[in-house]
């Protein structure tokens, strides 16, 4: 019985591995993936390791926002913070996606995916696009073309107040999706970019897609996690497009 299952067993394993290797193909080329095993070395500021950046020295008086912990990247909003927190990591590609794995505990929490290049002078530091999973809803949101651009930027930094035109503008360079989220459940985020389409899925089920001028930005250079309360973010890959 043992010799006849050794065959079943090993064509289930290659079987699992080409299905793996399919699956990373219909996304492109791996370029980047962390899983978050590993540990620390002190407990009093951000050690998050494997190339990853936070602005918790700059926007936190330097207090500790990212801990890791059970293979897992928990982020958290200090109390002296004067900024959502932002988790940094290169990542250049034209078109591709991002692939984490996050959990939020509290329904009021959030988890947004930004894609930047901080060389693109014509938006306020770099941001392109932005995808926000959490408090009920999915946010697809092009910041080149919409809130960030400089002259919407600046038009809100020195008025606070825009006018009715610009506001109706902004309206068409986002869209809002209602979805239910659990506290404390891990779901599996898919934001994939082709020229200027966006398309979202979650735990691999369709969840829009969305259209934008600005999605179309010829490079994406950094991912930015952003944080306005807390997350916890896990098995973060990111492709890149081949060209057919």
């Amino acid at each position: 019985m043992k010799t006849c299952l050794l065959p079943l067993l090993v064509l289930g394993v290659v079987s699992a591995f080409a299905l793996s290797t399919v699956h990373a193909d219909e996304r492109g080329k791996l370029i980047f993936e962390d899983n978050f095993e590993r540990n620390e070395t002190q407990e009093l500021k951000d050690e998050v390791g494997s190339g990853w950046g936070t602005n918790s020295k700059s926007r936190a008086k330097g207090n500790k926002q990212v801990d890791l912990r059970d293979g897992a990247m928990y982020i958290y909003i200090h109390e002296a913070a004067d900024h959502a927190v932002s988790v940094t990591h290169d990542a250049e590609f034209q078109n591709g996606s991002v692939e984490p794995r996050f959990m939020l505990e509290n329904d009021k929490d959030t988890l947004g995916l930004d894609f930047a290049d901080l060389q693109c002078k014509t938006v306020h530091a770099g941001h392109l696009f932005k995808v926000t999973v959490g408090a009920g809803k999915v946010d697809i949101s092009d910041l080149k073309t919409g809130t960030m651009s400089l002259d919407v930027y600046n038009m809100k930094k020195e008025s606070k107040t825009l006018p009715a035109e610009v506001l109706q503008r902004l309206k068409s360079t986002k869209k809002v999706v209602p979805f239910k989220f659990q506290t404390g459940k891990w779901y599996t985020l898919n934001v994939d970019n082709d020229g200027d389409m966006v398309s979202v899925a979650i735990d691999g089920e369709p969840v829009d897609s969305f259209s934008s001028e600005g999605f179309a930005h010829p490079t994406k250079k950094m991912l930015r996690l952003s944080v306005p309360k807390q997350a916890v973010v896990d098995d973060v890959r990111i492709f890149a497009a081949v060209a057919k």
